[in-house]
């Protein structure tokens, strides 16, 4: 049973406000999509790696896996209009190439601190229970709200989970999924936790990690600085 990793690049990262896609930002000489691939080259679970990748940078992305010696990457599959539409390219392509029980890994290329012990532990999962969805414990108070400034009520924060990536399904379940969610108008689902859910479907949960961010701001790039120093000192001490 193969375990394929699917990155997650198609989008262009607007509130980043910044005027490359934010999967090909340079952190500390090195491109943020790099650090992600890197995580999944070194998994010794990880078979293949699939990118979709946003339209005009495949040769770029390429380019930086031939230099960083990125010899895992297979796939590199054109992004769609929204986040549903580039996995379920990707999921499709993978399907051409697969087995129906062959593992998929979804990930956003913008997590590049995800660990080895998330990666394991999403495959454990998946091969339990189907599926697994990378998951943290929801630490702060949640209030509801209606206007968005202003709250008369709280929701329990021990009910909640807040969900990161790699979420992983068997390649013929997810593909499966994408085709009856179509037939049914969802096209716009945020996340494949989500369609999961949307279309009645069950869930399993696998551990995550607050470092592992999805970058999304400009404050999150400092975040992330700050964590590869971290891991820096961390090796210094060896």
């Amino acid at each position: 049973m193969a375990n394929i990793a699917l990155l997650i690049a198609g989008g262009s990262g607007n509130r980043m406000g910044q005027s490359i896609p934010k999967q090909f930002l340079t952190v500390n000489e090195r491109p943020v999509i790099v650090y992600t691939l890197e995580a999944f080259q070194k998994h010794p679970e990880i078979d293949e790696i699939a990118v979709v990748c946003i339209e005009g940078w495949q040769a770029v992305l390429q380019a930086y896996a031939n230099q960083f010696n990125i010899t895992k990457l297979k796939y590199i599959v054109p992004g769609g209009k929204n986040g549903q539409d580039s996995i379920r390219n990707g999921v499709y392509e993978l399907e051409k190439h697969h087995n129906a029980d062959d593992i998929v890994l979804i990930h956003d290329a913008i997590r590049p601190m995800v660990s080895a012990d998330i990666i394991s532990d999403c495959i454990r999962v998946t091969r339990e229970k189907g599926n697994a969805i990378t998951v943290i414990p929801c630490a702060e108070a949640m209030m509801q709200t209606e206007d968005g400034m202003e709250s008369i009520g709280s929701y329990p924060r021990d009910r909640l989970k807040r969900t990161q990536t790699p979420q992983g399904f068997r390649i013929g379940d997810i593909c499966d999924l994408h085709r009856r969610a179509l037939d049914v108008g969802i096209t716009n689902s945020v996340a494949s936790c989500t369609l999961k859910i949307e279309m009645g479907e069950q869930v399993y949960f696998s551990s995550g990690s607050e470092k592992n961010i999805k970058l999304t701001t400009v404050e999150d790039i400092d975040i992330f600085k700050a964590l590869l120093m971290a891991k820096r000192s961390d090796w210094l001490k060896e």
